[in-house]
């Protein structure tokens, strides 16, 4: 049995006796009547089994922090449930912060990322005791040394660095290739240490941080981003005389959307991933650093599945059919952003019924809303369900108002048990905001 990131659907689903798709006990036809559509789905049971296999993974290395990327999905229910596992969480925003106060989570396995932090997430961050800054450049480096001189705080911190890794995944997702908006070229870690060590006396450096990318299926890849890391480490401490006893890798392993998709286990991961740091503190000659890793959309995304209802279709002779949603693009923007692929089915229909080629288009007003191009589907007539799979990652997290549609409920479920962790946005909330102003 494949484990959870292969796996395109949960694990438990299966066509139950009225022939329609059932997930942890719950009947989708039965979810999507009950909560409306579109619907954001998550199975708890796949959750809490891919963390689990997460700290089996790596449960050979005792220096381990599992911190979860917070931008795949964050909720408060979805953060209580890592937060259950001791995991922590990598956060790039006062949103995500607050989130995770919200869900009563300290800051203490905390780490705040990005290119671009203002002062007021600095100042929330410090005044929270956010265990550390991933400083992703010079200028960062200066304003964050200021705010916590100003504050009396010294901080802890780690620098990213591009280790000049290209993996082959989408340009949009690659984040470790030389070229990238994020983290010190290696050439300016120099420059950077020498201003730590010199002028920014209220930070404290730990160590070097990396992402290299994201839906990634070649193990090579991290261990070859280790090599890098541990080097400059080696580098930095023979130049400098300073101590870095931290590493954060990132995240980035895939996950099967499709039956081409072969993503590797979390466990031959770690097993790549322990023997890159055993090789290189023998080649180095370096102690066992403390290892951070960020997964994100390994964890979440195969958990989760969308539900929508078909609507309209339109048959063009000779060249496409089309069906169409009561969601797209608003609710699921990756395959118009970077053309994501997804599989689907029927939920209403067993898998023997007639199957055709159709192309599911939302219903924004873009001719570029497109969810699943040229996919068979059993016999898709108006009124039936149709489940996405592998929706968990970055559908919710990126979902938009666009045409001022309503953002879906999210639902998770678990052994028949059904619960609403995210309300369906109203009208009265799309408006909220608005002002009108008297003179109008």
């Amino acid at each position: 049995m494949p484990y959870v990131n292969q796996s395109i659907k949960p694990l438990s689903t299966r066509v139950n006796e009225k022939g329609n798709l059932e997930i942890s006990g719950c009947d989708l036809v039965d979810l999507a009547n009950k909560f409306s559509t579109p619907l954001y789905v998550l199975d708890e049971v796949s959750l809490r089994q891919m963390a689990q296999d997460y700290k089996n993974a790596f449960s050979k290395y005792e220096k381990i922090k599992i911190l979860f990327a917070s931008k795949a999905l964050l909720t408060s229910s979805v953060a209580k449930i890592f937060s259950s596992f001791g995991f922590g969480f990598d956060v790039v925003s006062l949103g995500e912060m607050h989130i995770l106060l919200n869900a009563g989570i300290t800051f203490d396995k905390v780490s705040f990322n990005g290119n671009n932090k203002t002062y007021d997430e600095i100042v929330y961050a410090i005044n929270h005791n956010i265990d550390h800054f991933s400083v992703d450049n010079l200028y960062e480096l200066g304003f964050l040394n200021k705010i916590a001189k100003s504050m009396g705080k010294v901080q802890k911190i780690h620098l990213r660095i591009t280790p000049g890794i290209e993996c082959h995944t989408h340009e949009y997702i690659q984040t470790g290739q030389l070229d990238s908006k994020f983290g010190f070229d290696l050439s300016a870690l120099d420059e950077a240490i020498n201003l730590i060590q010199n002028e920014y006396k209220n930070l404290d450096l730990k160590g070097l941080h990396a992402h290299i990318g994201s839906q990634i299926f070649e193990t090579q890849c991290f261990y070859d981003e280790i090599q890098v890391i541990m080097s400059e480490i080696k580098r930095l401490q023979d130049k400098f005389n300073i101590k870095l006893d931290e590493m954060n890798i990132g995240g980035g392993l895939g996950i099967a959307y499709t039956k081409e998709d072969n993503p590797p286990s979390v466990y031959e991961v770690a097993d790549v991933i322990i023997k890159a740091i055993d090789d290189g503190c023998a080649k180095f000659n370096l102690e066992k650093p403390t290892l951070y890793i960020e997964p994100g959309r390994s964890l979440v995304c195969s958990a989760g599945f969308s539900l929508y209802t078909i609507g309209s279709e339109k048959i063009i002779p000779n060249v496409r059919k089309y069906i169409a949603i009561d969601g797209g693009m608003t609710d699921n923007i990756r395959p118009s952003l970077y053309q994501a692929q997804y599989s689907a089915q029927i939920a209403n229909k067993k898998d023997e019924e007639k199957y055709e080629t159709v192309t599911v288009a939302g219903k924004c007003c873009e001719s570029g809303d497109i969810l699943l191009k040229d996919i068979e589907l059993n016999s898709p007539t108006a009124g039936d369900i149709l489940c996405v799979f592998d929706t968990g990652a970055y559908c919710y997290s990126m979902s938009s108002n666009y045409n001022s549609a309503l953002k879906p409920a999210m639902v998770l479920i678990n052994n028949g048990q059904s619960d609403i962790i995210v309300k369906r946005q109203t009208l009265e909330q799309l408006t909220q905001n608005d002002v009108i102003l008297d003179r109008l």
